[in-house]
């Protein structure tokens, strides 16, 4: 065995702090300085300056103006640290994202906020979303090496899992559902971690567990399938059934993709299952022959009376198909439109619980469209592509996985371009990740300084 193996198994046998102490050393200090970035986001995103909400509380559902501040101010910092650190490096990366495609709908958002029905909300939410978005796209490019990446991404969600898994047992009752919440005392007993509900635990947690999947198949054969094993034991116990079932139906498509040579059967196997269970889902509402269909399955694809809110949804797209009612704007205070009446769920909904559909209702069905485009159509040509010139597959499989998951869980639950909700960072960090591995070759390994 050579010194750079034996050096590769002394480091997955020590623990976390040495792993990255052996990491950073071989960086300089402004390489180090981005791998701190990178994690700091990481962090912000995944644990947010609000962790451990106490339900049982008035004012968690208040919105305190200095801690949003706080929030808009740390993230548009980060991403400005980011971009002069990428563009220094970086640069043909980031001309790559110039596409008219994307400049599109930029320019369609832009648009659209211009025309909002609450032009000061949606401006203010969508300089959130640029600063969050921004930086999940930098994030790839940040780490000088991949082994760095998988240190900074594996270390983050080691960080995440430990604090989630002390809360449940040290602090359940800011840590799990209780019956003495103020909103949805029905979970009680559901583990939610740090975050505010288990609906949002459950697909970060299925995100980790791919994540430490994939960082086994690389060679940290101790973080690896710890963080599986905590992610996966986590998932179990947040009781969120659909992010447990697409954790292993997706894992399991994604390596059926893995293996299928052709784009377009790589695009059938993807995008007919996903046809279908919109189909099934908002569709039912949309047709009577397939709600008459649905109400045969054995199982419930309206998820105990969604159709209620998809239909509220669908009137709302009806009133505004093109320009929408305004990005992240529609769903404040729903209760006094007239397409409202006699829908009493819908009216307290805080979304459709479908992607598709709440972006057809806030950005209208031109931005739904370029938005498949750029976040559904492209990224499976990008790993075809990625594929092709052999680009680090282990980590294309990862990005594809997620953006996979993202896609189908968009279809029960809302997610696409919601600023800091960590499903969408993690989606646009895979979706940017697919970008740059279609176009460019990870750098491997550094060098120690001498």
């Amino acid at each position: 065995m050579d010194r750079s193996a034996a050096d590769m198994t002394d480091v997955e046998t020590r623990t976390l702090g040495h792993m990255l102490h052996d990491g950073l050393a071989r960086l300089n200090a402004a390489q180090a300085a981005r791998c701190l970035v990178a994690v700091a986001a990481l962090l912000l995103v995944l644990i947010t300056l609000d962790p451990f909400p106490d339900l049982r509380n008035e004012d968690v559902t208040t919105v305190v103006g200095g801690r949003m501040a706080l929030t808009y101010i740390s993230w548009g910092l980060l991403a400005a640290v980011a971009m002069l650190f990428v563009a220094a490096t970086d640069a043909p990366a980031l001309k790559s994202l110039v596409t008219p495609l994307h400049l599109c709908l930029v320019g369609w958002l832009l648009i659209n906020i211009v025309f909002s029905e609450s032009r000061g909300v949606s401006i203010q939410r969508f300089a959130l979303a640029v600063s969050v978005t921004s930086f999940a796209v930098l994030l790839p490019l940040l780490p000088p090496t991949q082994r760095t990446f998988n240190l900074c991404l594996g270390g983050a969600a080691l960080v995440l899992l430990v604090l989630c898994h002390l809360g449940v047992f040290l602090a359940p009752q800011y840590s799990m559902h209780t019956a003495l919440d103020l909103t949805e005392p029905q979970l009680a007993g559901d583990w939610r971690g740090s975050f505010g509900h288990k609906n949002i635990a459950s697909p970060v947690m299925t995100i980790l567990v791919y994540v430490g999947i994939y960082l086994a198949a690389v060679g940290s054969f101790v973080m690896g399938p710890a963080i599986a094993a905590l992610a996966g034991i986590f998932l179990i116990f947040t009781g969120g059934k659909t992010s447990t079932v697409l954790c292993l139906a997706i894992y399991a498509l994604a390596s059926l993709v893995y293996v299928t040579p052709g784009l377009w059967l790589k695009r059938l196997i993807c995008f007919v299952p996903l046809i279908v269970m919109n189909l099934l889902t908002v569709g039912s509402v949309l047709s009577p022959a397939l709600g008459a269909l649905t109400r045969l399955l054995p199982l419930d694809p309206t998820f105990t009376g969604r159709s209620a809110i998809w239909e509220f949804a669908l009137a709302a797209v009806a009133e505004k198909p093109i320009i929408g009612h305004g990005y992240a704007a529609f769903w404040d205070d729903v209760t006094a439109r007239q397409t409202a009446q006699g829908s009493e769920w819908a009216t307290s909904a805080a979304h459709s619980h479908n992607s598709y559909l709440d972006l057809a209702v806030t950005i209208g069905l031109p931005g739904l469209l370029l938005v498949i485009l750029v976040f559904v159509l492209a990224p499976l040509g990008n790993f075809q592509s990625a594929q092709a010139h052999s680009r680090s597959r282990a980590l294309a499989k990862l990005f594809l996985t997620i953006w996979l998951f993202g896609l189908y869980y968009g279809a029960t639950e809302t997610f696409l371009l919601e600023r800091q909700n960590p499903i969408w960072f993690m989606f646009a960090l895979a979706v940017a990740g697919l970008h740059f591995l279609a176009r460019f070759q990870c750098v491997e390994q550094t060098e120690p300084e001498r």
